[in-house]
C-alpha cells in the first residue's frame, strides 16, 4: 500500500475563548445559529452551527476581558457579504427588538458596496466576514487619488476595515477643512454625509444639522446623490439632509 501523505483537504475550526456561557448560547440562537454541542460541566465546550459555519467555544483565560474585545476571533469567506448581515440583524431584531452596532455584543453596520462587516459575541470576539474577492486596501487612502478624494477613501478605510468612527471623523473633518474649498461639490458632500453617518459612533451628535445644513445647501445631480448614499450605513438619515432634485 502506498505511504500516506499531507493532501491539502484539511478543515479549520476556530477554537474561541467564552467568558459567560448563558450569554453565548442566547447570543447565536439569536442570530439563527443551532447549538449543535452545548457542555458546561465538567468544563466548557459549545459548538454553533449556521449555513456552512462551525463555531466552538471553551472556557476563556481569565486575562480575557469582553469589554477590551482582547478575545479571540476568526475571518469568515463568503461570496457576498451583504445577504449575511441582512440575515443577522433580521434574526437579532426579531429576537431582541433591536441589532446593536455599538457596544459588546454588537453587529456593525453596513454600507452598501462594502466588502465586509463584523459580529462582536459577548466575549468579546470579532468574526468578520469578509467578501473573497475583495479589493487591497491601501491604508491612509489610495495613492492613486490625492487631495479630498483621497481623504474620503482613508476614512473608509479607517471606518469600516479599522472599525474606528472616531479616527475616520477626525479624517475627515481635517481633510475637508485642508481641502475641501478647492475639492469638487460632490466630494464636499459625500464628505459632509460621512460625517453626519458616523455622528453618533465618532460622540459628535450635536454638529449634524450644521453639517446638514452644508449638505443641502449644495448643487448635486441625481446621480451625484446616489453617490453621497452611497458612500453611508444610515442612507435614510443623510437622504433627509440632501438638497431635492
Amino acid at each position: 500500500m502506498p505511504e500516506e501523505s499531507v493532501r491539502p483537504n484539511e478543515t479549520t475550526v476556530p477554537l474561541l475563548p467564552c467568558t459567560s456561557a448563558e450569554e453565548t448560547l442566547a447570543f447565536w440562537r439569536a442570530l439563527g445559529f443551532e447549538t449543535a454541542y452545548e457542555q458546561t460541566r465538567p468544563y466548557l465546550y459549545l459548538v454553533f452551527t449556521w449555513s456552512g459555519i462551525a463555531l466552538h467555544y471553551a472556557k476563556a483565560p481569565e486575562v480575557v476581558d469582553p469589554a477590551k474585545e482582547n478575545a479571540g476571533g476568526c475571518l469568515v469567506m463568503v461570496d457576498a457579504v451583504a445577504p449575511y448581515h441582512a440575515a443577522f440583524t433580521a434574526a437579532l431584531r426579531a429576537a431582541r427588538g433591536k441589532a446593536p452596532s455599538t457596544g459588546v455584543p454588537r453587529i456593525t453596520r453596513y454600507r452598501r458596496g462594502a466588502s465586509r462587516f463584523t459580529v462582536v459575541d459577548p466575549s468579546g470576539n470579532s468574526l468578520v466576514f469578509i467578501q473573497r474577492d475583495e479589493p487591497e486596501v491601501e491604508y491612509g487612502g489610495s495613492s492613486s487619488l490625492a487631495g479630498l478624494a483621497k481623504v474620503l477613501d482613508n476614512a473608509r478605510v479607517l471606518s469600516e476595515f479599522k472599525q474606528d468612527p472616531k479616527a475616520a471623523f477626525r479624517a475627515l473633518n481635517s481633510g475637508l477643512k485642508r481641502h475641501g474649498d478647492g475639492a469638487p461639490a460632490v466630494e464636499r458632500a459625500v464628505a459632509l454625509g460621512m460625517l453626519i453617518d458616523l455622528a453618533e459612533g465618532a460622540g459628535t451628535r450635536e454638529r449634524v444639522p450644521e453639517w446638514g445644513r452644508l449638505l443641502g445647501g449644495l448643487e448635486l445631480t441625481g446621480p451625484e446623490r446616489e453617490r453621497v448614499l452611497d458612500a453611508v450605513a444610515d442612507r435614510d438619515l443623510v437622504a433627509g439632509w440632501l438638497p431635492r432634485g
